[in-house]
C-alpha cells in the first residue's frame, strides 16, 4: 500500500514527533471497539438503544463476552470487521488488530482486494443507493481503503443522510463523523482542551485545514476510556469524545488512511462530499 500524492507517506509525520506514546497495556478488541462506537451511539446514530451501558461496559473493559455481543448490533461498522478478518484469515472480527485497522489502520488493511471491498459495498448498499452507487463504489478503484473515514467520506454522502437540521451542516457531520487526531492541551474535570485540525470544503473538494482549538469530552462524571491524559497527549476523537491516547505509529497510520481516502473521492468526477456539500 502506498502513499497518496496527498496524504504524505506511511508511517510518522512532522505533527507526531512531539506527540505523548500510549500506555503499555491496550485494550481488548470488544473494548477498543466500544471505545470508537460510544460517542455516535450516544447521540442515537448506530447501535443499542442503551447508551450508559455501552460507556460503563468501555470504561470499565470487564464484559468482553457483553461487549463483542453488542458490536454486532453495529450494522455500519460490523459488516467492515467481518471483511477485514476474512481477508485476512482471523477468525473474530473483533480481533485487537481488524478492530485497530477499521478505526484508526493499520497493515491489515492492504490485505483487502478492491473486489472484496467492491462486493461487500454491493451487498449492503446498491439497492438503498440505487443509481447512486456507482458514485459510491468509484472511490474503490480510486485508492479507498476500508478504513472508517472511506465510509465516512465515500459511502455516507451517497446515503442521502447529510441534511441541514439537527445535526448540523454537512460539513459538521462528515468532519465530526471521521475519526480524526488532537494534541490535549490542558484537562479539566470531564473536558479536554485540544488542538485538531478540522475538515474543511474549498468548494470542490475536502481538505484539513491548519490547526484550531476545540473542547472535548473524555469522560461523563469520571466516567471515560483514558486516564491520566497529559498535555502533549495525543489522541483519538470522535465526535466530540476522546477515545483513545494514541502511539507515533497509530497516529502516523491515522492521518495516512484519513488523507489517503480524502484523495481517493477528491480525484473523482463527482465526489459525494461535493455533492453534499453544494446541496
Amino acid at each position: 500500500m502506498t502513499a497518496s500524492s496527498s496524504g504524505g507517506s506511511l508511517g510518522l509525520g512532522p505533527e507526531s514527533d512531539c506527540w505523548g506514546p500510549r500506555p503499555a497495556a491496550d485494550p481488548p478488541g470488544p473494548v477498543l471497539f466500544a471505545r470508537y462506537a460510544y460517542p455516535p451511539n450516544s447521540l442515537g446514530y448506530c447501535g443499542p438503544g442503551d447508551p450508559s451501558a455501552l460507556l460503563e461496559a468501555a470504561a470499565d473493559g470487564t464484559d468482553v463476552v457483553g461487549l463483542g455481543h453488542l458490536a454486532a448490533r453495529f450494522e455500519g461498522a460490523w459488516p467492515y470487521l467481518q471483511l477485514l478478518a476474512a481477508c485476512n484469515g482471523i477468525d473474530d472480527p473483533l480481533d485487537r488488530r481488524v478492530v485497530e485497522a477499521y478505526w484508526v489502520g493499520n497493515s491489515l488493511l492492504a490485505r483487502v482486494p478492491d473486489s472484496a471491498l467492491t462486493t461487500s459495498l454491493a451487498d449492503r448498499f446498491e439497492q438503498r443507493a440505487g443509481r447512486r452507487f456507482e458514485s459510491l463504489v468509484s472511490a474503490v478503484p480510486a485508492g479507498g481503503v476500508p478504513q472508517h473515514s472511506f465510509h465516512v467520506f465515500a459511502v455516507y454522502p451517497w446515503l442521502g443522510l447529510l441534511r441541514a437540521g439537527k445535526d448540523g451542516p454537512a460539513m459538521d457531520v462528515l468532519d465530526r463523523c471521521r475519526i480524526r487526531w488532537g494534541r490535549i492541551e490542558s484537562v479539566q474535570g470531564d473536558m479536554a482542551s485540544v488542538t485538531s485540525r478540522p475538515l474543511t470544503f474549498d468548494g470542490s473538494r475536502l481538505v484539513l485545514g491548519p490547526e484550531q482549538p476545540e473542547v472535548v469530552r473524555c469522560s461523563v462524571e469520571g466516567t471515560g476510556f483514558v486516564g491520566d491524559l497529559r498535555p502533549g497527549d495525543a489522541v483519538s476523537l470522535h465526535w466530540d469524545w476522546v477515545c483513545d491516547r494514541l502511539t507515533p505509529t497509530a497516529l502516523g497510520w491515522l492521518r495516512y488512511c484519513t488523507n489517503r481516502n480524502l484523495a481517493a473521492v477528491n480525484s473523482l468526477p463527482e465526489p459525494g462530499p461535493a455533492v453534499v456539500c453544494d446541496a
